[in-house]
C-alpha cells in the first residue's frame, strides 16, 4: 500500500544514495510528457525536502523546456536489487545553467563529468512510498561511458554548438532556454 510523507527520511535517502537509475516525469500545459531515465553519479540529497539532478547533454532536452512553462516534477526511483520499493519525489524545480551562480554552488557536489548542461533544484513537497512488488530483479553490470566519451570527443565549443542545434527547442517546439 502507498504511503505519504513530507520530506525524505535518512532512511529514503540512505535508498537513492544507492540506486544506479531514476526516471524524472515533465509535463507543460500543453504537449507530451516526458519520462527520462537517467544514471551515473547524478543525483543528491541535500535536506529532507532539497535535491538536485546534474542534468547531461543529451539528443532533446524536454524537461528544460517543461520546467520553463511549469516548474512541477516528480523523481521516480525503483529498487531492481533487495527489498522491493518504489519512491516518488514530488515537487518544484528550479533550472540553472552555468551562466547562474547557483549551478556553480551545486557543481561541485558531482565528479566532473564532460557534458554536463544544467542543474536542477528540487524543493520536494511530497514523497510516496509503494510497494514494488512486480518491478523485476535486475543487476547492475556498470555505468555506460558512451556519454561521457562522446562528450569528451566534442569538447566545449562542439558541445554548446550542439546543444544550440539540437537543445533549443522540444519535440512541442517549447522554446528550452538551453
Amino acid at each position: 500500500m502507498a504511503k505519504l510523507f513530507t520530506d525524505i527520511s535518512e532512511d529514503l535517502a540512505t535508498f537513492i544514495a544507492n540506486q544506479k537509475i531514476f526516471f524524472v516525469g515533465t509535463a507543460a500545459s500543453k504537449g507530451r510528457v516526458n519520462i527520462s531515465p537517467k544514471g551515473m553519479d547524478t543525483f543528491r540529497v541535500l535536506g529532507p525536502n532539497q535535491v538536485v539532478w546534474l542534468n547531461l547533454t543529451g539528443s532533446g532536452n524536454e524537461t528544460a523546456a517543461h520546467l520553463l512553462q511549469n516548474n512541477r516534477i516528480t523523481i521516480m526511483f525503483c529498487a531492481f536489487e533487495g527489498k522491493p520499493l518504489i519512491l516518488r519525489l514530488y515537487g518544484k524545480a528550479t533550472i540553472y545553467h552555468e551562466r547562474d551562480e547557483a549551478y556553480h554552488s551545486f557543481i561541485t557536489l558531482f565528479p566532473k563529468i564532460m557534458g554536463a548542461r544544467q542543474i536542477v533544484e528540487i524543493q520536494v513537497d511530497t514523497v510516496q512510498t509503494s510497494c514494488g512488488y512486480a518491478v523485476p530483479f535486475m543487476e547492475f553490470k556498470e555505468e555506460r561511458t558512451m556519454l561521457a566519451s562522446w562528450a569528451e570527443k566534442q569538447g566545449e565549443d562542439r558541445l554548446k554548438a550542439y546543444r544550440k542545434e539540437k537543445n533549443s527547442f522540444s519535440i512541442d517546439n517549447f522554446k528550452t532556454d538551453i
